[in-house]
């Protein structure tokens, strides 16, 4: 699938003119930057800036393009809430590093806000991430959260990686779609999962039961581990039933992106979501 390809159908809105502007300040790198906990959140790539462009929630504080890049966004009428600073691919490239694929689109944002637990819709699925530290699979799960209209993914403020940089490119546009609902103990939000009608099912290769086989109901919320280490007990012992998810090859495990992918289908499809 191309970069043109599958792009969320957001609505513009009014926003500046493009102009050239100044050189990136030199007094902090963006690595240094993202690891502050008071720093802005650092998006890049087409999906990812245009998708925060579009969100209302999303308040933009700086926005770098290439020419190409303002010229897209213009051929496609999607404005930016902010005059953006036109600079050279090279400049961009220097800030996140050589690896980062960009497209010539890089903003500075505030962080979106966390809902709480008690702001749930009592309907449809929620995933709750347990310790999972890995950006690249956060966010391929907001990815596939996002496809299976997830209403949220709760996860831990601290063993997460933070919602900017290579998680966002990750997501795809998706960040701005599924909220975010960090919590400081995993356990305790798990109850209260649980005392509000919730039916948590942790995904464990050690589970009594074969997801595909458990009578699922709505409020849906299913617990992912980290690779490896899987849930931690006291997640598993919260949790009304853990499950497994029975494959007929060889390998019995995936990664847990994929895992994830293979357990919303499961839980849309027997909850009758999938329409």
């Amino acid at each position: 699938m191309s970069d043109r390809d599958g792009k969320p159908n957001f609505r513009n809105k009014g926003g500046k003119p493009f102009e050239k502007g100044r050189k990136f300040a030199r007094s902090s790198t963006w690595r240094e930057r993202e690891s502050g906990s008071d720093g802005p959140v650092i998006l890049y790539g087409w999906h990812t800036v245009s998708a925060a462009l579009a969100n209302p929630e999303r308040h933009i504080r700086r926005l770098y393009l290439t020419e190409n890049a303002a010229r897209r966004l213009a051929e496609e009428n999607i404005e930016t809430p902010v005059t953006p600073e036109i600079v050279r691919p090279s400049t961009i490239d220097q800030r996140l590093g050589p690896d980062a694929v960009h497209q010539g689109l890089l903003a500075e944002a505030d962080p979106l806000p966390s809902p709480g637990i008690d702001t749930l819709e009592l309907e449809g699925i929620v995933l709750v991430l347990d310790q999972i530290t890995d950006p690249h699979n956060v966010g391929a799960i907001l990815r596939s959260a996002a496809a299976f209209a997830v209403k949220a993914i709760v996860t831990t403020a601290r063993h997460s990686p933070e919602a900017t940089g290579v998680l966002a490119k990750s997501a795809s546009g998706a960040l701005e779609l599924v909220p975010l609902v960090t919590v400081q103990n995993l356990a305790r939000a798990l109850t209260e999962l649980n005392d509000r009608g919730f039916m948590t099912v942790g995904l464990d290769s050690q589970g009594a039961e074969d997801l595909g086989k458990v009578e699922l109901q709505q409020p849906l919320a299913l617990v992912l581990g980290a690779e490896g280490k899987g849930l931690r007990q006291l997640t598993r012992e919260t949790c009304r039933v853990v499950a497994r998810l029975d494959m007929p090859g060889e390998i019995k495990s995936l990664n847990v992106s994929n895992a994830a992918v293979l357990a919303l289908y499961i839980g849309a499809s027997r909850l009758g979501l999938m329409g």
